[in-house]
């Protein structure tokens, strides 16, 4: 059975003892409903109480250990980077990129054809006997051609390159909010923690006060549901917290040491820097826009090439046959003659293409500057929120609980001024660790604009 609450009136008393005579009978029937419902109740609070501290004892044994493997920030990035299965194929497709320009640069292998055949007479003149017959030829490219397919090869290549550094630059980006989440949802926990037991100690003096009949059996119901409550909220902490340290061996590829923990806070200081600097950074290192010019390159030079394939090259041929008589040599030029296909076709594919990838550029760069701005801006909010909570709100709220318990020790004020002050702490509280969760986003939300973890060391 469920007991609806409701919010208190602050302004109004507590109890028989200061209610008005108008309300005195409206009170008394109050208290005689909730009397005859509060065994079954109170039992079945009891039970779920129960139920959540096993699981909440079940909970705190899957947590890391002392003697667990510690990880620095810098030390997991490390970890992820090393394992993880999409960086190793990025890399991998740099190098099948290196291997393409290789094969742009090779020269056509020359052809040789050989024959043997038989003379036969038809005349009495003639003389019979064994022809034989050999070619070899050499196609010799258009200089231009080559060149511009060698160019769109080593575009390629760069671009395979800042792919890589694409990935890296998000891997750690992903890892490192991955990680920050983790810390939220344990800082969470810490708090879901104190909750439970603040609220443990502040049921222990109301069962006390209810037995000695100083107060309602009312106040012990709405002890026991808040305590059900706030050990709700910490076995959900914890099980997101869980979570996303198993997200975070994912990417991994199930390889960080068995029973880790992370080394770590979210209020850990963040440098600010000015938003022309971090534009000018991003212009300068973002990985993406360097892929976006690469393949401007590349597409500059596929349309290069396709305008110098209308003229391939030449064909050299050295040709020589021998029959009884005669031995014929013979030297040969061929050209390919743009009469029936002028690469129009091509030309115009290249030349879309091209623009598009002119437009991707542009378009990607005006997208990061708002990108940039607004992030910025939210980086600008989350600080001055962790200010205004840290230094005001948080204050005011403990001073406000400290007031509630003093006036419910003296019977001025009930418990559910009580409960309401801690609510009110809880709230800002975690108002307070959202802020500095946010602050974490936005900061590495701007170090992936910046392209600050992109370099890769080593292939």
């Amino acid at each position: 059975m469920h007991v609806r609450k409701s919010q208190p009136d602050r302004d109004k008393p507590r109890g028989p003892a200061n209610a008005k005579p108008a309300n005195v009978c409206k009170y008394l029937s109050a208290v005689l409903l909730i009397s005859c419902t509060c065994w079954t109740t109170t039992a079945g609070a009891e039970a779920d109480s129960a139920r959540l501290q096993a699981e909440g004892n079940r909970l705190g044994d899957k947590a890391p250990t002392a003697g667990a493997t510690q990880l620095s920030m810098d030390q997991l990035i490390t970890w992820v980077v090393a394992n993880n299965p999409e960086l190793k194929a990025s890399i991998w497709s740099q190098a099948a990129a290196r291997a393409g320009v290789s094969s742009a640069q090779a020269f056509q292998n020359p052809r040789l054809e050989w024959s043997q055949g038989s003379n036969s007479a038809r005349t009495i003149s003639a003389s019979p006997g064994p022809v034989q017959a050999w070619a070899v030829s050499q196609f010799i490219e258009n200089p231009t051609l080559r060149g511009a397919r060698i160019d769109s090869a080593r575009a390629l290549e760069k671009d395979s390159e800042h792919q890589a550094r694409i990935t890296r630059n998000e891997l750690v980006a992903q890892v490192r909010l991955r990680a920050y989440q983790g810390l939220l949802f344990q800082a969470q926990s810490a708090a879901a923690a104190d909750a439970v037991q603040l609220l443990e100690q502040v049921r222990e003096r109301v069962r006390i006060r209810v037995e000695s009949g100083e107060a309602g059996r009312y106040e012990i119901i709405k002890a026991d549901a808040e305590i059900i409550n706030a050990r709700e909220r910490l076995q959900t902490t914890r099980l997101l917290a869980e979570q996303s340290w198993l997200d975070l061996n994912r990417m991994a590829a199930g390889r960080l040491p068995a029973g880790w923990s992370l080394v770590g806070d979210l209020s850990e200081g963040v440098e600010m820097h000015s938003l022309v600097e971090i534009q000018n950074q991003v212009r300068q290192n973002n990985p993406e826009l360097a892929a976006l010019a690469a393949q401007v390159t590349q597409s500059q030079a596929q349309l290069r090439a396709a305008q110098n394939s209308r003229w391939p090259g030449l064909e050299l041929r050295y040709s020589q046959m021998r029959d009884p008589e005669v031995r014929q040599g013979q030297f040969s030029v061929g050209v390919q003659l743009p009469l029936l296909d002028a690469r129009s076709g091509p030309i115009a594919q290249a030349s879309a293409e091209l623009r598009r990838a002119q437009e991707r550029l542009e378009g990607r760069q005006a997208e990061l500057q708002q990108e940039v701005l607004v992030t910025w801006k939210s980086l600008e909010m989350a600080r001055l929120r962790i200010e205004a909570l840290s230094q005001g709100s948080v204050r005011e709220a403990e001073a406000a609980l400290r007031v509630a318990q003093a006036a419910y020790r003296y019977g001025e004020r009930g418990i559910l001024d009580v409960l309401d002050a801690q609510r009110v702490l809880r709230s800002v509280k975690a108002d307070l660790i959202d802020a500095r969760y946010q602050l974490q986003n936005a900061r590495i939300a701007l170090e992936q604009r910046m392209g600050q973890h992109a370099h890769i060391a080593s292939y």
